[in-house]
């Protein structure tokens, strides 16, 4: 007699609510990430002769980029004749709905900006170590995606298959939050590994930042291949919109992976 193995998902996105006030794994996990950020970079500032009070500000830019971003970037890509017509919704961040490539890109942004305030921190300087806590950041919100049963993906007959009952479904798909949850924490092990101890917090500038967008977005554009997509229209494209947006990503981290080897060899 076969067994089936099948994970039957249905657990409740919401922890507790008071009243009107709702506290959801997502909010949590995505307060925990930017928790995880501030003591990392404080550990970083510090050890190269910055202070706190640098970090405390850096935090603001940080979390007004990221999330103004991946929520602009959710609504402009995936979804924006609905937000049009919903504009209510769109600050309604705690329902999910964040997109890793406008995340990516408001922190370009919001970076520059800070660098602008605080010429002294270079801005290179400053995106390779910010990318290490943004990449554990990335494995949690993946987590958060799988307590909201959303970005599943496609129909599996493999045993880890996940049902998400809350969906209505009964049939098992690929749990890809976990495999992007998996694929980030690993980025970070390595990011975190290679500048602390094999650079011993001094890494060719730009280096670090250039493996985030290399192994982060690669990683997305491959998982993106068992995922359903989030609007019907990407079924019309050649690749569904994280491709897309990936590639120019991992093309930028490329370059910065060539030029800053280029220019320790030269600097040796």
């Amino acid at each position: 007699m076969d067994v089936i193995l099948f994970i039957n998902w249905n657990v409740n996105p919401e922890i507790f609510h008071i009243g009107p006030l709702s506290i959801r794994w997502y909010g949590l996990l995505f307060a925990t990430s930017f928790y995880i950020g501030y003591y990392l970079l404080s550990k970083f500032f510090t050890k190269e002769g910055f202070s706190i009070e640098k970090v405390d500000a850096l935090v603001i830019y940080g979390i007004l980029g990221v999330v103004l971003g991946a929520r602009l970037g959710h609504v402009i890509f995936y979804d924006l004749d609905y937000y049009l017509q919903n504009p209510v919704e769109i600050l309604q961040i705690w329902k999910g709905g964040l997109a890793s490539h406008g995340a990516a890109l408001g922190m370009l942004l919001s970076l520059y900006l800070y660098h602008r305030k605080y010429p002294e921190i270079d801005y290179l300087w400053l995106l390779d170590r910010i990318s290490i806590p943004v990449a554990i950041g990335g494995a949690l919100v993946r987590i958060g995606n799988l307590f909201n049963s959303e970005i599943v993906g496609k129909p599996t007959d493999l045993p880890w298959g996940f049902v998400f009952i809350r969906n209505g479904e009964d049939f098992p798909r690929h749990p890809t939050q976990i495999y992007e949850a998996l694929a980030y924490f690993a980025i970070f092990v390595f990011l975190y590994y290679t500048y602390t101890k094999k650079y011993n917090y001094k890494p060719p500038k730009g280096l670090i930042i250039g493996y985030f967008l290399v192994f982060t977005f690669s990683a997305r554009f491959i998982i993106e291949f068992i995922k359903e997509v989030q609007s019907p229209f990407e079924n019309n494209l050649p690749l569904d919109m994280g491709q897309i947006l990936s590639i120019p990503l991992v093309l930028l981290g490329l370059f910065l992976i060539f030029r800053a080897k280029k220019q320790n060899l030269a600097a040796a």
